[in-house]
């Protein structure tokens, strides 16, 4: 923007004629002091003079309610004099340097009526903090760490005057600000460093962006902020920061600067993630709501003294936090999320869970977080109508907005939301080393009809119920998150058959590494729900799985939501008494274990806990206090360690040659067999009989001939169960369910058995 060569002064101006200021056109200097102009760095800060007053600098500030303003440089002080409303005016000489003259460094002291003296930096001599490539990348979608250009940074810099104070022998240290906001009008930083008055913190906007940005001098970590947006509807509303790395402990909304100190310790874990294929080793997850795994626990850091010890000793390979990301509702679990960037505060700040996320690396167990794209909610603080306009939401009212959840969807298609979302997946993978991301929710992003009634949704360009942008979204959040973090995991919580979930996207897929298997979860629960008695009616639900084992490279979940709002714990999900109880738990376990793709399963499940969950409780560990649930625990710390040791049963989840049906039909018994193999011929048979009865002399076909050793049993005393065992036996030759070994062998009721060859 040019200026307009007319010097405006009000009755109250008294400037040197000899030292003219650079004039200014009245109508921006009102918008100024009044905090409402686009580009407050046009007119406040220093200005060097043209023509016969080259070698002078004009610094204007703005100081509202001040008494008296001066500039100090390292020359001496200068009485500023007052031009405007609140903006102070001082003509300088001007710094000669080798690319001729210059603003010379300067620090500002205003004193109030009170008799307050404060000397200050000035954030408008302070260039622009994120570049033109910054802008240009995000305005592409293209920026893929772009937590590093948005957001609050903390600064520091050397400067001839010393601190932000003018201190002698320190460095200037600020905070960088700089937000999204293309149809705001104009935007300030307020906080408990301006007594949340952002008329002397008014932001810039760089060019057509919509990126406003301003440093401020003295602004340090800790520091509580917002945005104080003039809207494009003309209203000011306070906006906590869309890309804030802390927040305030809700209900309190404000975010917090951050600048972390923690020093990783886990090289030697990194090192091998880059260096390692995940998808094809054991995965046995262990799924948590960090709030109410143990009540007592105040922050993350308390929780990773004990947290990380019970997962190595439960034997699990990965740990899975139910969304950590800020959100304002306990009581969406985190599903709700309003910071993406901010991890929950109520456990702590970004360096607490960092430690977290090291100690359990450290520990030799990886992290996976579930991340939610699909949806934000309406909080007038947070994403919602962050500008007036729906800017991070879809403007479409038939696409914006989810009838269920009441929440709004993200306008996908739009290239800076989209980069926004992209790039948060990069920023917790990179940022915070977690290893995995499980992403909510995929199926109400792949259709417009999803939870929609006819009439309530629009098709796409092409007529179908498809949402596309949501789609190449998805597959470019995949690419990306994979190219650039070498041996993570994407994985997608989707209950559909939408075709290609985990196929890649070079092949047309969306590219996930792994899929929750849904059908599998609902299937088996909905088998075991029934008493045995009557199960040779259901037989089809617990084979049915194997007929689309290997349509996706799937996880096996037993999840958060089969155990709350009244569906009940595991224990009470069985039929029959307390015994039977325990032991059909047991043979849940086992059959998951044994069953290929990956494993799942959440907090309370492996102590069959009696009560569902509840997210304001705790996992019920007094029930270790009764014998039947330590032997659930023991069980399920011994299946990991069996599984681990056993690449018969995962290194080959996603190949039909590493699953062997034995018999899949018998249907009277209840009981199924059948043939685990891995990609080097290891081998391991599994005979799970889900009757209320033992099984004598049940024949098992064999896939060999030689000694088999039982290597586990459900049904082991040390489990909870009544003892059966089958220790070393011979194959006996003749054909048996096309197959020609077989051998005899007492199958415990409600009970499992792992058979292992001896060769």
């Amino acid at each position: 923007m040019s200026r307009i060569t007319l010097l405006v002064m009000d009755t109250n101006t008294n400037i040197n004629e000899d030292t003219v200021p650079v004039p200014v056109d009245q109508s921006n200097l009102n918008a100024v002091s009044n905090a409402t102009f686009y580009n407050p760095h046009e007119i406040l800060g220093g200005h060097l003079g043209t023509g016969a007053q080259e070698s002078k600098v004009t610094i204007r500030v703005l100081r509202p309610l001040a008494k008296a303003v001066s500039i100090i440089t390292s020359d001496g002080e200068t009485a500023a004099t007052h031009e405007y409303n609140g903006v102070f005016v001082a003509v300088l000489d001007a710094e000669r340097n080798e690319h001729g003259w210059g603003v010379p460094d300067y620090r500002v002291r205003t004193t109030y009526a009170n008799g307050e003296t404060l000397v200050e930096d000035d954030p408008y001599r302070y260039l622009p903090s994120i570049g033109d490539m910054d802008t240009y990348l995000f305005g592409e979608g293209r920026h893929e760490r772009l937590w590093e250009a948005l957001g609050a940074h903390v600064r520091r810099f050397d400067d001839p005057m010393g601190g932000a104070d003018g201190t002698a022998g320190q460095q200037v240290v600020g905070t960088s600000f700089t937000v999204w906001a293309p149809n705001a009008r104009a935007v300030r930083v307020v906080g408990d460093f301006n007594g949340w008055d952002g008329r002397r913190h008014a932001m810039r906007e760089l060019g057509s962006s919509g990126v406003w940005e301003i440093f401020i001098p003295g602004v340090q970590a800790g520091e509580v902020y917002k945005y104080h947006i003039l809207n494009a509807n003309g209203e000011w509303k306070m906006k906590a920061d869309p890309m804030e790395r802390s927040h305030e402990i809700p209900p309190a909304t404000g975010s917090i600067v951050v600048d972390s100190t923690h020093e990783w310790n886990d090289k030697a874990w990194m090192e091998h993630r880059r260096a390692t294929d995940p998808h094809a080793g054991p995965v046995s997850i262990y799924e948590v709501h960090a709030g109410s795994w143990k009540k007592g626990l105040k922050n993350y850091r308390e929780l990773a003294d004990e947290l990380v010890d019970y997962v190595v000793k439960e034997g699990f390979t990965h740990v899975e936090f139910m969304p950590l990301a800020e959100h304002p509702f306990s009581g969406s679990w985190g599903y709700q999320v309003t910071g993406y960037y901010a991890v929950d505060s109520r456990l702590g700040g970004p360096d607490d869970f960092k430690y977290l996320v090291d100690k359990f690396h450290q520990a030799g167990i990886g992290v996976i977080m579930d991340w939610v794209p699909a949806h934000f909610p309406k909080d007038d603080f947070a994403l919602g109508r962050f500008d007036g306009t729906p800017l991070y939401e879809d403007p479409d009212p038939l696409r914006g907005e989810h009838p269920d959840w009441g929440t709004y969807v993200f306008n996908f298609g739009r290239h800076e939301v989209r980069n926004f979302l992209v790039a948060n997946a990069c920023f917790w993978l990179d940022e915070y080393h977690v290893d995995a991301l499980r992403v909510d929710a995929v199926s109400s992003m792949l259709y417009l009809d999803y939870s929609r009634q006819p009439g309530q949704w629009r098709p796409n360009i092409y007529g179908g119920r498809e949402n596309l942008e949501a789609i190449d979204f998805l597959k470019e959040a995949n690419a990306t998150a994979y190219k650039n973090n070498p041996g993570i995991m994407m994985i997608a919580e989707e209950s559909t058959a939408y075709p290609g979930i985990t196929a890649p996207t070079s092949a047309g897929g969306l590219g996930f590494g792994l899929k929750w298997n849904m059908g599998w979860m609902h299937d088996t629960l909905q088998y075991l729900h029934e008493t045995p008695i009557n199960r040779k009616w259901h037989h089809n639900e617990i084979t049915f799985s194997m007929v689309y084992a290997y349509s996706e490279h799937y996880v096996l979940p037993i999840s958060h939501d089969e155990v709350v709002y009244g569906k009940g714990s595991l224990f009470g999900k069985m039929p029959g008494d307390d015994w039977q109880r325990y032991a059909g738990v047991r043979a849940l376990f086992a059959y998951q274990w044994a069953h290929p793709g990956k494993k799942l399963s959440f907090m309370g499940n492996e102590v069959a806990q009696w009560g569902e969950w509840d997210h304001d409780g705790s996992v019920d560990w007094a029930a270790l206090e009764w014998p039947d649930h330590q032997g659930v625990q023991k069980l399920v710390a011994d299946l990991n360690e069996l599984y681990k040791a056993s690449p018969a049963i995962w290194s080959q989840d996603f190949d039909p040659a590493g699953f062997q049906w034995l018999t899949s039909d018998d249907a009277d018994h209840n009981t199924l067999s059948f043939l685990r193999v891995g990609k080097d011929g290891e081998q391991l048979v599994v005979v799970v009989n889900f009757s209320g009865e033992a099984w004598e002399d049940y024949q098992v076909p064999l896939p060999s001939g030689g000694r088999w050793t039982e290597v586990l049993t459900t049904d082991d005393k040390k489990y909870g169960g009544s003892d059966i065992h089958n220790g070393t036996f011979e194959a006996v030759k003749g054909e048996y369910h096309s197959r020609d070994w077989s051998a005899k062998l007492t199958i415990p009721a409600l009970g499992a058995v792992f058979l292992k060859p001896e060769n």
